[in-house]
């Protein structure tokens, strides 16, 4: 493929995320404004008007931001790639540090730095404008730092050897690197699974045993009768950095735990709690986890496949405004081009993997139903719906398009057809 006709695709597919992004976010802000003034039916006596204009605006105002961030990240894209940003990049690396590893690490570093630095004000605005006027906001600014921090660190800790260990197998393993490179990811993501609960999480956020003996011996029931197993019952301090209420599971293997949030605890009953948690087991009894695992790894396994014809082509990398050396690797270059370009053409599959998530939110639910009664687990939701200030009517193509979850009035129809 001549790289010109690459440039000329690769332009076209982000004029068209880019106007897909835009048309999908202005139809979710004109069908919640259009549905501001009324409660659904379904909701008119638990949901008061107050409650729904204010989840009304509060969609509309994080949904505009991030048609800002939409148009900003797809600027930096070009940026990077048709307008010589990345050529640029590696030029002044190489001509500080050579060929070697550590130039190819410096540049991918460095693309990350800057991708990663963009995002940095929409944090910040998100955090302390729109978390802080809708009444979200417990971080200070203090801890928003830190924990960026924290993050930059872990990155770079596990990151930067990983990183190493790939672009060694590109150079060295031969035509099938991108098989071994597949291996050590999935071995490197498993253990992260592991690790996570017990060296990861901590570092941001404290963990104390569930002291409530009424709540932990419903739930451990509940883990009984579902044959499920967990290392402990954890309640965090969510409430340090957000209003917002959540419970999950974390861990893998023997490793599971169960984590609530503290804003949770204090806001459902006891019986609202347990049907939470049967909803969340649900998606290890149906086996969700593991085969959202094993589609994940498959499609890894795929797109370093695909990674590894791509690096082999000249026009990718002209096609993306780069020159690539003739007399040296430029393995760093191919998968920072590879990860510039791979989201602009995944964009259009979004609905897909959404499609299939909120199957299996179904599913879980309809666990949880036959576990709990499942008027509690309605109750439960209308009040996370009202407490997070999630949108009661959001837009049906909006909605098709990237809701992992299903709406609020099919979820709980479902729900209380099984009452």
């Amino acid at each position: 493929m001549p790289s010109f006709y690459f440039t000329v695709v690769f332009a076209v597919t982000v004029l068209a995320m880019v106007g897909t992004k835009l048309w999908l976010a202005s139809r979710q802000i004109r069908f919640v404004a259009a549905h501001r003034s009324e409660v659904p039916k379904q909701f008119a006596g638990t949901i008061t008007l107050a409650g729904h204009q204010r989840a009304a605006d509060y969609t509309v105002v994080r949904t505009r931001l991030g048609m800002i961030e939409v148009v900003v990240g797809a600027a930096l894209t070009i940026a990077l790639t048709l307008l010589g940003g990345v050529q640029a990049l590696n030029v002044g690396v190489t001509g500080l540090l050579g060929h070697g590893y550590l130039a190819q690490i410096a540049l991918v570093a460095l693309v990350i730095g800057i991708t990663s630095v963009i995002d940095i004000p929409f944090d910040y605005y998100r955090q302390f404008v729109v978390e802080e006027r809708f009444g979200f906001n417990r971080m200070t600014r203090g801890i928003f730092f830190a924990d960026l921090a924290k993050a930059t660190a872990l990155g770079a800790a596990f990151g930067l050897p990983l990183l190493f260990v790939v672009l060694w197998l590109m150079d060295q393993a031969g035509a099938l690197w991108w098989l071994w490179a597949w291996i050590v990811l999935v071995v490197f993501q498993l253990a992260v699974l592991v690790l996570y609960p017990t060296l990861i999480a901590p570092l941001f956020n404290k963990f104390e045993p569930l002291t409530d003996e009424a709540l932990k011996n419903r739930i451990e029931a509940l883990m009984r009768r579902c044959g499920f197993a967990a290392k402990g019952l954890f309640v965090m301090d969510g409430s340090r950095r957000s209003a917002h209420g959540n419970a999950y599971f974390t861990g893998f293997g023997a490793a599971k735990r169960i984590v609530f949030f503290d804003t949770l605890l204090a806001r459902l009953s006891g019986s609202e709690i347990e049907a939470v948690l049967a909803h969340e087991l649900g998606h290890f009894k149906r086996r969700h986890v593991v085969k959202r695992m094993v589609v994940t790894f498959a499609i890894s396994l795929a797109l370093l496949a695909l990674l590894g014809w791509l690096s082999q082509r000249t026009w990718f990398y002209e096609g993306l405004g780069v020159t690539p050396w003739l007399a040296a690797s430029n393995n760093g270059l191919a998968l920072v081009l590879f990860f510039l370009a791979l989201p602009v053409f995944l964009f259009f599959v979004t609905p897909l993997g959404s499609l299939n998530s909120r199957k299996h939110e179904f599913e879980a639910d309809a666990f949880a139903a036959s576990q709990t009664d499942a008027r509690e687990l309605v109750n439960a939701l209308v009040k996370l719906y009202e407490d997070n200030a999630s949108t009661l009517t959001p837009d049906p193509v909006y909605t098709a398009f990237y809701y992992s979850h299903p709406p609020a009035s099919q979820r709980i129809d479902r729900l209380l057809r099984r009452v």
